[in-house]
């Protein structure tokens, strides 16, 4: 069983995508799809125990191994090229698609109130979605759908995974209570008064900068200046 063990381990370890029980069963038919199952569990367990740098996850409707999150600003030092990131237009356009599939442009811009051509454009080049036919309809629209990269991409198991409305009520409540927090210590940091929060002086950028230079003279000129 050990062997067995070790051989679906280095499997997963080799694929490039998150590989099904399915597609191991093809390397040991005489296993059940259950016995594969409790394997995974079972090295699923073991990374979980080490706390090491990787972590054996469900994804994607397969398993795979990644890279521990707390480590991302290490491992980003490695990677000369600079990682792919979305434009606000293809996340909003991609959040539209995520919760509405399977979708059509038209119904898509409805929505957003403008052009989505160069959204699509984009997320289809980056695999994020893709084209699931056509809309029976005068025209035949092509419908859109996202793919198995994205909820890779996103970190999620399957489609039921989406945080829903209320969790991202909950999600945009904590973000801008941290948002508040780091206005406050900036706040404090460069001793802007009360006044100037109500006023609302404390939102223009330039205000920041002006303190921050303020401040900085100020500890310069507090320095004692040594003799020569």
């Amino acid at each position: 069983m050990e062997k067995v063990k070790a051989i679906i381990e280095a499997m997963i370890f080799a694929s490039e995508t998150p590989i099904a029980p399915e597609k191991i069963r093809i390397v040991f038919p005489e296993m059940e799809k259950k016995e594969i199952k409790e394997i995974i569990d079972q090295l699923i367990s073991e990374y979980n125990q080490r706390d090491g740098g990787i972590f054996l996850q469900e994804i994607a409707g397969g398993f795979q191994f990644r890279t521990s999150p707390e480590l991302g600003q290490w491992i980003k030092k490695l990677k000369s090229t600079k990682p792919q990131s979305l434009s606000p237009q293809a996340m909003e356009t991609l959040a539209i698609i995520a919760y509405k599939q399977p979708i059509v442009k038209s119904e898509i811009e409805s929505i957003r109130g403008v052009d989505v051509g160069a959204p699509l454009k984009s997320l289809m080049e980056k695999k994020l979605i893709r084209i699931v036919g056509r809309k029976d309809v005068p025209g035949k629209p092509i419908i859109y759908g996202t793919t198995r990269r994205f909820l890779e991409v996103f970190n999620l198991k399957d489609l039921l995974d989406l945080p829903n409305l209320r969790e991202l009520k909950e999600l945009n409540r904590d973000q801008e209570v941290a948002d508040q927090e780091t206005v406050e210590q900036e706040i404090e940091g460069l001793g802007i008064t009360e006044r100037e929060v109500v006023e609302q002086k404390i939102m223009n950028p330039e205000v920041i900068e002006e303190k921050r230079k303020e401040q900085e003279i100020e500890e310069i000129e507090n320095k004692d200046v040594p003799d020569l």
